[in-house]
């Protein structure tokens, strides 16, 4: 059995992730430019490791303010993304809108009303920010859609981080420098310097609240 000298494995490798770095910002560009044709306004770039599910109803609004990160693809998160990012708008008038340098991993978001992100933040793999119960009772036993009806905006600050799971619901205000533990399910405000953890969550403080940069 022959043994490659160490130098030949070191340049294929190095020539292979080479080829495997073009081919990735290729794809964002493609992806870039599918968020563009569907109505996304991406006012500075935005990295797209993966094709995301985005879609606009009509008469809504998806905004990246620039320096975003969109990673959907299986093996660019750390543990892993079981399924890409979704970006949804659900209804006439809604808005989704990333600050400077949100990023995201396997995230969905589900604006029917309003969903604004702060500079800086950023989002678990699998976190779920949902502005809306999507149904309400219909009749004796069934159901209706009324995700316009029954949505309440979220407005989640600067430098907050979204735990892998985590789920943030309608109506909920994250201030700036805040934090929602892993698996938690967040229905309520979650101050500065606090996090939120547990189902339904609660507020305690987080060691790092009072760093800096």
């Amino acid at each position: 059995m022959s043994h490659t000298d160490p130098q030949a494995r070191e340049a294929a490798s190095l020539a292979l992730g080479q080829a495997a770095g073009f081919t990735r910002r290729l794809a964002s560009r493609l992806w870039a430019l599918e968020a563009r044709l569907r109505g996304a306004e991406l006012r500075g770039p935005v990295v797209f490791m993966g094709r995301p599910i985005l879609t606009l109803a009509p008469g809504s609004t998806i905004i990246f303010a620039g320096g975003n990160e969109v990673f959907s693809s299986p093996r660019c998160n750390a543990i892993g993304n079981m399924q890409p990012c979704v970006l949804r708008t659900l209804a006439r008038g809604a808005r989704l809108e990333f600050g400077p340098g949100v990023g995201m991993s396997s995230t969905v978001f589900g604006a029917a009303s309003s969903i604004v992100v702060g500079e800086g933040t950023i989002f678990g793999a699998g976190a779920m920010v949902i502005d809306t119960d999507f149904h309400q009772p219909a009749g004796e036993f069934g159901w209706e859609d009324a995700a316009a009806q029954n949505a309440r905006p979220i407005t989640i600050g600067r430098g907050c981080f979204i735990g892998a799971r985590a789920m943030v619901m309608k109506g909920v205000v994250l201030e700036d420098r805040s934090v929602v533990g892993a698996g938690a399910v967040v229905t309520k405000r979650v101050p500065s310097g606090m996090m939120a953890v547990g189902n339904p969550a609660r507020n305690v403080p987080w060691r790092g609240a009072g760093s800096r940069g």
